[in-house]
């Protein structure tokens, strides 16, 4: 997989903008084949949808390892104000014993089958997952049932595990990139499901009971939400069987009341600034509402998003960097790095940049990205949108390197689309993005709009919110 992936980029690299388009147009031609034909030659994902709503998609590439796993729809935003947190302490609860396996027990078996047991919580989805030797696969999956399952949720292990999630909670506070991208959510969605960070609050982490889990493993797991995704070693109809073996019987969500739909979270722009001059650096996040998974304008706001780019100054090569960003930042020393983001949720996203610069450099570092931005909505050339889709192809395969990746994409992408979209179909799609396209989003989504900023640090001159506005669009002659 590995020489495969490493192929493509190359073959993507292969057309660059050192000649013109109409010189290098058989090369591309001839490129743009080779690179199709790989993409339709990937092995497929099939899919079943069993008789209790648990979907099942896997990708056979017959390697000796694979990664399985249980992609669950549900995450901090089906939280309420007074139990926020509650979804990441159960993942942490997964794990501390069974009522076939103590914690001991459990870590032996995972060990000693040489395998590695994980997950994660995010926003809107909550993961565990296995990466074992392909003959091992049952067995992962019979463990990971049983902890999704048959969770004991003992108060002594409540307990200390509460005191790991308030020691995880000081460690994140430390990384000030999380920080900034937390208050940007809270000052975005404020008053939504959205606002609230998926650790929660500390208060809450105190006071989470057996009971409280219990309720939410209740109102938010069952098949329906469930997708067992699988990669690398492994058989479809196999992962069929080993489903409905040990899922079948599971019922749910057994809601206390009838679910609501998914309630809209509401965009507001807006700032929020921490001032910390003990700091030395500041921290900065601006961005504006971009759009959810599905939305067909997702693709060139990707394109536009890496059209922006990133840098750091530890890597160099600032000035010979096709970005504008970062050939600024490079020659007059604006930022010390800066990274775009396009971040989406079902039915909403943000769409912007955080960087990091010397506390007197936030102003001329914001009004370089605005400049960038506003560029985008109308000066933005034809070479600059091939190269960003060449770079953003690249990046994308390369992302796929593995079958803990491969697996994650297919869990991802069937809670957001219900479908694993084929890589031939994503690279159509990319390709097909132009430098109307960009300009058309850049106007829908960039231009003129209200954005949200967070910013922690010595952010003393970081310009007033109204100045911040009046630079979402230009007044030419």
């Amino acid at each position: 997989m590995a020489t495969c992936l490493l192929r493509i980029g190359t073959a993507l690299r292969t057309y660059s903008d050192k000649t013109s388009l109409v010189k290098t147009r058989k090369q591309w031609r001839s490129t743009a084949a080779v690179l199709q034909k790989t993409l339709i030659n990937q092995p497929p994902t099939k899919t079943t949808i069993l008789d209790s709503g648990m979907r099942v998609a896997s990708e056979d590439s017959g390697a000796p390892t694979a990664t399985v796993g249980l992609w669950i729809d549900a995450g901090s935003r089906c939280e309420s104000d007074e139990n926020n947190g509650v979804a990441h302490f159960m993942e942490h609860m997964a794990f501390k014993g069974t009522a076939k396996r103590s914690q001991t027990d459990l870590e032996l078996e995972i060990e000693n089958m040489g395998a590695h047991l994980n997950a994660y919580t995010s926003r809107e989805q909550t993961v565990f997952y296995a990466k074992c030797l392909s003959q091992d696969v049952p067995k992962a999956i019979e463990i990971l049932s049983d902890i999704i399952q048959n969770s004991k949720l003992g108060e002594s292990e409540i307990e200390r595990e509460r005191s790991v999630i308030l020691r995880e909670m000081q460690e994140v506070e430390t990384n000030l990139q999380e920080v900034v991208f937390d208050h940007l959510h809270a000052t975005a969605y404020q008053g939504t499901a959205l606002g609230r960070t998926i650790l929660g609050p500390t208060k809450n982490i105190k006071s989470i009971s057996k009971s409280d889990l219990v309720s939410y493993v209740k109102n938010n797991y069952g098949p329906p939400r469930f997708v067992l995704s699988g990669a690398g070693g492994v058989s479809h109809e196999e992962l069929v069987k080993l489903a409905e073996t040990h899922f079948g019987k599971m019922t749910g969500p057994n809601y206390d009341k009838i679910p609501p739909k998914l309630v809209p979270c509401r965009y507001t722009g807006s700032e929020i600034r921490v001032r910390d001059d003990s700091i030395p650096l500041a921290h900065i996040a601006i961005a504006v509402e971009g759009v959810g998974w599905a939305d067909a304008d997702n693709i060139p706001l990707m394109v536009a998003n890496t059209l922006v780019g990133a840098w750091d100054r530890s890597q160099g090569g600032g000035v010979n960097n096709a970005s504008n960003l970062a050939k600024a930042s490079a020659e007059s020393g604006l930022c010390h790095s800066y990274q775009s983001f396009n971040t989406c949720y079902k039915d909403t996203g943000l769409w912007g940049i955080y960087f990091v610069c010397d506390p007197m450099q936030c102003e001329d570092m914001l009004w370089n990205v605005q400049n960038e931005w506003m560029r985008l909505c109308s000066l933005v050339t034809e070479k600059e949108v091939t190269r960003a889709k060449n770079i953003l192809k690249t990046n994308m395969l390369l992302q796929l390197d593995g079958t803990t990746a491969i697996c994650e994409d297919i869990g991802r992408q069937m809670l957001c689309y219900n479908r694993r979209i084929p890589l031939h179909e994503l690279e159509a799609r990319i390709e097909s993005v132009t430098a109307k396209h960009i300009r058309e989003v850049g106007m829908k989504y960039i231009y003129d709009r209200c954005p949200v900023i967070a910013a922690v640090g010595p952010v003393e001159n970081l310009p007033d919110y109204n100045c911040i506005r009046s630079s979402m669009y230009w007044i030419r002659i």
